[in-house]
This record gives structure tokens, sequence and C-alpha cells, in this order.
């Protein structure tokens, strides 16, 4: 039986790092040294093709939106920040943690919501958004993801750059700001039958982008009979008809100023990509 401080892996995981479909869908201000067991795989960048669209026989190609700017491979890697943008503190990822299937696996506990059975589906998709990595839906153009580690704190990051389109973009972080309210505090169920007090609050962001949007979502239970509290930062600033999406904590907390860091930097690289620039060097 692996103990939870062998969870505290300082990683992001295979499907974190290793996605070669980034999937995702606002704006507001707003344990031990031990990793899980799971074949080392570098934090190199991937690149998210579009997905093909299906056309039906004799159906004329349907054609992009004319609003969306979509990124191509080379810029969504470009624009992807770097440890350099975080802190000396921060290392690119090498491993997966186990938390991930253990707790953020869960489902939320309906019969807690008396009245309000619409407000558990929102709750549930925000769970599933953090798990499968898409909450800000699919992107319409291709992406690229990298991954952080923390070595002081045992945090992590995982960091995701793609094109959306504006519309699609603007519906989903309306939908975010909702979630402090329609979700603030209820019960999951995790992968082991545990149950978990989930809180979810805003969080303020830096003027960076065009719009943007912080979560801070907590999950406090046990944890193979010992009492854990998974943290995570969700944070997502657009630019233009793109944006940058990135998760960051573990059960050792999350520091928020990191995913300040995170967010200034990624909205001026960004910037620079969509405007033809290259990106400018991180400075100490």
């Amino acid at each position: 039986m692996i103990r939870p401080s062998c969870l505290l892996a300082s990683a992001l995981t295979a499907g974190m790092l290793l996605s070669t479909a980034a999937c995702s869908d606002g704006g507001g201000d707003g344990g031990g040294p031990g990793r899980a067991d799971s074949p080392s795989s570098p934090a190199a960048t991937s690149a998210v093709p579009a997905s093909p669209v299906a056309e039906e026989p004799g159906a004329a190609s349907p054609s992009p939106s004319p609003s969306v700017r979509t990124l191509t491979e080379a810029e969504a890697r470009s624009a992807l920040i770097t440890n350099s943008d975080l802190g000396s503190q921060w290392e690119e990822s090498k491993s997966v943690a186990a938390w991930r299937d253990t707790l953020l696996r869960s489902k939320v506990d309906t019969a807690a919501f008396v009245t309000d059975k619409e407000n558990a589906k929102e709750c549930q998709k925000l769970l599933d958004g953090l798990y499968s990595e898409d909450l800000l839906g699919k992107p319409q153009g291709a992406g690229a993801v990298t991954g952080f580690d923390d070595s002081d704190d045992e945090a992590q990051m995982r960091y995701e750059v793609a094109s959306y389109g504006k519309s699609a973009l603007d519906d989903r972080f309306d939908w975010l700001k909702t979630l402090p309210d329609v979700c603030d505090e209820f019960t999951a169920v995790d992968a082991q039958g545990g149950k978990q007090t989930v809180q979810v609050v805003s969080t303020s962001l830096p003027d960076a982008g065009d719009a943007r949007q912080g979560l801070r979502v907590t999950m406090s239970g046990e944890l193979e009979g010992d009492p854990e509290t998974l943290t995570l930062d969700f944070a997502a600033a657009r630019v233009g008809d793109s944006a940058l999406s990135l998760t960051n904590g573990g059960l050792s907390g999350a520091e928020h100023q990191s995913t300040e860091q995170a967010v200034k930097a990624g909205a001026n690289r960004l910037e620079d990509v969509l405007a033809g620039k290259s990106p400018a060097p991180t400075q100490g």
C-alpha cells in the first residue's frame, strides 16, 4: 500500500504532459520525497493538433470561424512558460503523481443536494474537468502542454496554451465565474469510497490578457486512514481567440504567487506570439 507521502509525487500525470490532444473550455480579477511508481517521462511540451471534422457525403467542407486566430504547433510551444518564469524552486516534471486518480476522480454526492440537483451536475462538471484537464473545452487549433515540480512545497503545475475561439472562451469563463456560488461547498466520494469535503472559491489574478478567471479548489478528507487535503489553483487567461490555463498545487498546498507569476508571464508570451513576435526572454 502506497503511503500518502508517496502520493506526493512531484510531477504531473502522463496524461497531463504527454497528451497530444490537450482538450479544455471568464474573466474575473480575477508527502514525502518519494514519487509514485510510473515510467519516467520528460516534461517536453506536447503539441495538440486540431481535431478533424467529420463530413457528411456531399456536404460542403465547413470553414473555420473567421474570428478564430488558431495557433500553429510551433507558436503554441513558443508561448509556453518555462521554469525560469516561476522561480528557482521549480523544475521540469519527470514522473507521475498518484493523487490525481485517487482524489480528483471523485463523484459528487448528489443526495446532499436536497433542492439544487442541477448544481450537483455543475459541480461534477468541475471535478470532471479538473481530472480530464479540459475546463476550457476542446481547442479549435493547435496547443501545447508542459509541467513543473515545486521542490520546496512538493506541488506541481500543469500549463497549457491553445486556440479555442473568443465566443467559446467567453462562454466558458462565464461558467467558471458561477462555480464559487453554485458549488461553494459540497461532498464528493473518491475512488476508494472516502468522502471529501470540497470547497470552491474565487481567487485574484494579475491584470493580464483580455479576460481571466481564478479558482481555488480544496478537497479535505481521509486518504488511507490519514487526514489529507488536496489544494489546487486553477487559472485561465484569454488573449484574443487563444488562452492559457493551469492547475497548481498538491497535498502540501498551492502557492498562489506562483500561479500569478505563471499567468502574467504566460499572457505576455502569448500576446507576443499572436503579434508575430518572439517572446522576450525571462528576466532573472
